[in-house]
């Protein structure tokens, strides 16, 4: 039990550098729209969903309902649910329900990689111990973010919510340079996105649901345009 707890962590090593850089930005980010530093750590730990948890920063600014925000959250996060049923055929037969349910909760796209690359069946404390780093640097990437911006000066606190948008660039330009479907799918969305904030009617569209629209058109544009084959998506 304890060598595969320990090698889980020792492999998840390289996912906790990135957790911590990115949960730092969420924090400032979390701090600027509004919440606490205690907030902003307790959604990080009973969320973890990165993409989600900015987009879910938007809707909570904007004061929507509470449909709209689980409506987004769905949209945004459902890949998940599909991480998850792919990844309960790499589970150890002997890990119960219950536990397969927290095995869940824990799967991001690095880990969701990280499983699928062992060869075998996987056990659970293999996954627990990738759990437990990940779920520890993001979290606390979240709270030192927070308590960072919280203690700056609001002059440099609003300077450092630049590196925001350098995080986002940083991590879509890389693929967008190796894939054109990408790139494609990245410029329908902004195109979208700057259509449903200045055209006249559009921009009467509710945050939540602006990123809804965005995110369903653009992936479904994607798909149909540039279909992965089924020898590539196991490749």
């Amino acid at each position: 039990m304890r060598s595969e707890i320990a090698k889980g962590m020792k492999d998840a090593i390289p996912i906790c550098a990135g957790y911590l850089a990115v949960g730092f930005t969420f924090g400032m980010a979390a701090i600027s729209s509004g919440a606490t530093a205690g907030g902003a750590t307790l959604i990080s730990f009973t969320n973890l969903t990165s993409a989600g948890q900015f987009a879910g920063l938007t809707v909570i600014a904007a004061a929507a309902p509470y449909f709209e925000m689980a409506l987004t959250q769905l949209v945004i996060n459902l890949r998940y649910a599909l991480m998850s049923l792919s990844l309960s055929q790499k589970l150890d037969a002997s890990i119960t329900r219950v536990e397969r349910c927290i095995i869940a909760f824990s799967i991001t796209d690095e880990a969701f990689a990280l499983v699928s690359t062992q060869e075998g069946k996987v056990g659970k404390y293999y996954i627990y111990g990738i759990m437990s780093v990940c779920i520890a640097s993001w979290t606390s990437g979240t709270f030192f973010g927070a308590v960072a911006s919280s203690a700056l000066p609001e002059a440099v606190s609003s300077a450092l919510g630049i590196a925001i948008y350098g995080m986002f660039l940083a991590i879509i330009i890389p693929p967008a340079k190796r894939e054109k479907s990408i790139t494609a799918v990245i410029l329908i969305a902004v195109i979208l996105s700057s259509l449903l904030h200045w055209v006249p009617v559009l921009n009467q569209v509710s945050p939540g649901f602006a990123i809804i629209i965005c995110t369903v058109i653009a992936s479904a544009v994607g798909a149909v345009v540039h279909p992965v084959k089924e020898e590539e998506l196991y490749s």
